[in-house]
This record gives structure tokens, C-alpha cells and sequence, in this order.
């Protein structure tokens, strides 16, 4: 898209890494650092002078989230206020986009979708530092950017899955190396259910917000939930764990998963059904899902097969996001049209 991209990040945390496999410290400047340290933030964002940042950062397990919980809210919420309290001064910055969870809504159970003016809470620390972070940013907004011109949002994604992941304890990292290694899948809650999506869906959501928020910069949002957006499947792909692990093992071609979750009876607590409602991202931003429920697990499963195969992670992510972007002309709306006008087709502009 033309845009000067600098990173922040420790070192990635698995080998492999899509990091590495698709060769992004050619593609960026890369700044290692952690968002607990305020003064190293403080440089590096001195030195980029960003014009826009997406805050990606975080202790995202939710599991570690109860072995763990300190450090998840010191990473979450406390690297969220250094990141803003680093970017509050910078007099280059004009759009924030930071993105939270969907698993930020208070859950009570109620089986219906979420919208982004729905109560904020979370049983497990994961959930709950998710929903701190989009009371701190609400704060941060009123308080400091509106005044200066700065735009902020939140950005609350469904269950994204997609190549390059190898994080422990995700349920497609997880698959591919049992189904690797010939043995079965192991699934904890088969039967919860999960608003599932391809990463490439909300990622295009996050640049469309960020457009968004520069063309509206200094805007101030009357509504209290107006700083938050949802970018979640089409209902059809809110399905329980089964019907993916299911779908993924017939698109790998072989394999079986098995049901561990009579042997849970002493795991910590996760929610039985999430879902987003995404009609403010339809309505405004003109952004909707491109590829259903068995497209993303097809497209997901490819990559790690290719990739295990020899291919180059770069080479991949970008066939992907040509064929995304080419689905997604053909069927956006005219306004959609317009958004999706950028040139990736040579790898310089990604």
C-alpha cells in the first residue's frame, strides 16, 4: 500500500515463525522491545515518528491467562498505557487502531451475538484484561487524544485461524503437529462455539479502520461504544470446535480428532459459545467477510501442507492475499470496491 512500516515486538516466541519463514525483517524496520518497558517504547516511537499504529501486543492465551495472570495484565493492560502514554506526546501520530478481543464482553451465556455497545467484563484474566484495555483506551481517548486531534479505536476480532501460526495451545498449530506426527487430535471442548475467520478478514477490518480514522481524525464520537468495532464471520460460521477440527481434517486428508473433554472436569473455566454482530463494520466502513466457514479452514490447511512441502512463507502469505483481495472485487459493493484499490501486486508495496 506505499506505507513505511516499522515493528515492535520481543523475538518470536516459536520456531518456526512467520516472522522468519516469510522474511519480514526485509519488508520492515524492526525494533525488538517489550511494551512493559515504557522508556524503550518511548525511543523507538521517537525514532519512527508513526503516522498510524495498530497495537497488536499481547499475552494472547487464554489458558496461560490462569497460570499466569500478573504477567497477563502487567502485558495487556500495563504495555497498552505505556503504548499510549509513549504515543500521547508524539506529535506525529494521528490514528490509533488497538486491537482487544471478542472474548472482552461480559458473558453471561444469553447464546446471542455481541454488539460493540454490550456490557464489558471476563470470568478468566485473559478475558478480563481484554476488556481493561478497552476501558483504558476509552479513557485515553477522552481524556488526551480527542483534544489533539488523535483518533482512537478498538478492534474486537472473532476466532482467526490461518498459516504461520505455531503457538502452543491453538487449536490449528496444535492439529497440524499431532496430524504431522500421525497422531490424533486432541480436543478439549469439542462442542463450544467459536466465531471462526480467517486472519486475512480481520486484518483487512484493522487497515479500513485505520483509513478510516484518518480520514476523521479529531472527530469525536458521541456514542460510548462509538471508539469500538466488531469484525467477526457470517453467522453460518459461528460453529462448534467439532465442525472445524472436522472441516480441517478433510481438507489436510487424513487424520482423526479425538474428544478429551470428559477429562476436563477440573480445567479452567472458558466459554461455551461466543459470537460477534459486525453490522457497524458492514454499515460504515462497508467491510464484510470474503471467504465462508470452509474457504478459510481450505485456504488454512494449504498453507501448512505447501509450506511443510518446501514453499516460501512470503510466497504464500502473498498468493493469499492476491486471492483474497481478487475475491473480495468481485464481490464488495462499489464503496468496498474502492477500499480494496491497492497494489499488491508487486511484493515491495506489502
Amino acid at each position: 500500500m506505499g506505507s513505511q512500516v516499522a515493528g515492535y515486538a520481543l523475538a518470536p516466541p516459536t520456531c518456526p515463525s512467520l516472522f522468519a519463514s516469510a522474511e519480514i525483517s526485509e519488508l520492515v524496520r524492526d525494533h525488538r522491545g517489550d511494551v512493559r518497558d515504557l522508556e524503550r517504547l518511548r525511543t523507538v516511537v521517537e525514532v519512527v515518528r508513526p503516522e498510524i499504529v495498530f497495537h497488536l501486543a499481547a499475552q494472547p492465551i487464554l489458558r496461560r491467562s490462569y497460570a499466569e495472570p500478573k504477567n497477563t495484565f502487567d502485558i495487556n493492560v500495563g504495555g497498552t498505557v505505556n503504548l499510549l502514554e509513549a504515543l500521547r506526546n508524539c506529535p506525529t501520530v494521528r490514528a490509533v487502531v488497538v486491537v482487544t478481543s471478542d472474548k472482552c464482553y461480559e458473558n453471561q451465556g444469553l447464546r446471542r451475538a455481541f454488539r460493540e455497545g454490550d456490557p464489558l467484563g471476563g470470568h478468566d484474566p485473559y478475558s478480563a484484561s481484554k476488556a481493561m484495555v478497552e476501558i483504558v483506551c476509552s479513557s485515553y481517548q477522552k481524556s488526551f487524544f480527542a483534544s489533539a486531534g488523535v483518533a482512537l479505536s478498538t478492534a474486537r476480532a472473532g476466532n482467526a485461524i490461518g498459516g504461520g501460526d505455531w503457538a502452543e495451545d491453538r487449536l490449528i498449530p496444535d492439529a497440524v503437529r499431532a496430524l504431522q506426527a500421525g497422531q490424533p487430535v486432541a480436543l478439549r471442548n469439542p462442542r463450544s462455539i467459536r466465531p471462526w475467520q480467517h486472519v486475512l478478514e480481520p486484518l483487512m477490518g484493522y487497515l479500513m479502520l485505520g483509513a478510516r480514522l484518518l480520514e476523521t481524525e479529531g472527530v469525536a464520537e458521541e456514542e460510548p461504544a462509538g471508539g469500538s468495532w466488531n469484525f467477526g464471520p457470517d453467522p453460518d460460521a459461528n460453529r462448534t470446535v467439532s465442525d472445524l477440527m472436522d472441516e480441517f481434517i478433510g481438507a489436510w486428508g487424513e487424520g482423526r480428532w479425538q474428544d478429551l473433554s470428559a477429562e476436563q472436569t477440573t480445567a479452567p473455566h472458558e466459554a461455551q459459545h461466543l459470537a460477534l454482530c459486525w453490522d457497524k463494520a458492514r454499515t460504515q466502513l462497508a467491510w464484510h467477510p470474503t471467504w465462508g466457514f470452509s474457504e478459510a479452514i481450505r485456504k488454512t490447511a494449504q498453507w501448512y501442507r505447501r509450506w511443510a512441502e518446501g514453499a516460501s512463507g512470503r510466497q504464500l502469505c502473498l498468493q493469499q492475499i492476491r486471492e483474497y483481495v481478487d475475491t473480495g472485487k468481485r464481490t464488495s459493493t462499489p464503496l468496498r470496491r474502492e477500499r480494496f484499490e491497492m497494489d499488491i501486486a508487486e511484493e515491495r508495496n506489502v
